[in-house]
């Protein structure tokens, strides 16, 4: 198969989430059958770390001056541990438990309407932040906290909480085979234009991105 993950003028996050997905590939096909899936990049347009990044993530490379430098599955496993750059100064921010899913309903949905997200969209993002939030009462502690803002070409939604995720491909899985836990973060990769999952010692983040 061919995939082409990565292209100048793609968003960051779309970027890191590509570099992501394909460490991931590495690690779900780990103990599988022999297969090939070919990535092609535009060594002419691309940034040289994102070149790097690219090298790191795949066991061979073609083409001069290209040599891979392939990390190993570890390198999933880094990558989904590591922390997302924090939420912008101006980010609302809302603490939650379990009495405060309505009202957290109510200000997704006033907030990205502030935002520009078409009625559609507002609804999807209403739906799998009160999914994500829910997980974090009955997984993650019995709290967390939400954060919302706008940024270019995008409404964002961030749900943090105390819990830890072991599994890198949490809601990527079939949804009848996934555990309780990972419902809300598939039904967030349905309903969202990019979500982000990162869990490690300090915590699990979540982020949800509307583009408008």
């Amino acid at each position: 198969g061919v995939g082409e993950p990565v292209w100048a003028g793609r968003r960051a996050a779309e970027v890191e989430e590509a570099e992501l997905h394909e460490a991931l590939l590495n690690l779900a096909f780990e103990d599988g059958p022999s297969w090939r899936l070919m990535c092609p990049y535009d060594v002419s347009e691309l940034p040289a770390d994102v070149i790097e990044v690219a090298l790191r993530n795949h066991p061979v490379a073609a083409g001069p001056p290209l040599e891979a430098s392939y990390a190993g599955t570890e390198e999933a496993r880094v990558r989904f541990s590591t922390p997302l750059p924090p939420p912008p100064a101006d980010a609302d921010t809302l603490p939650f438990g379990h009495g405060d899913l309505a009202g957290l309903r109510g200000v997704v949905a006033r907030l990205a309407d502030q935002a520009g997200v078409r009625p559609a969209a507002v609804e999807d993002l209403v739906l799998a932040a009160h999914e994500l939030a829910t997980n974090s009462i009955v997984h993650g502690g019995g709290e967390g906290a939400m954060s919302l803002w706008a940024e270019p070409g995008a409404f964002v939604i961030e749900v943090r909480d105390s819990g830890l995720i072991h599994d890198p491909l949490v809601g990527r899985d079939l949804l009848q085979e996934l555990a309780e836990n990972g419902r809300g973060i598939w039904m967030a990769n349905q309903l969202c234009d990019l979500v982000q999952v990162r869990s490690g010692e300090s915590g699990t983040v979540v982020r949800l991105f509307s583009w408008l």
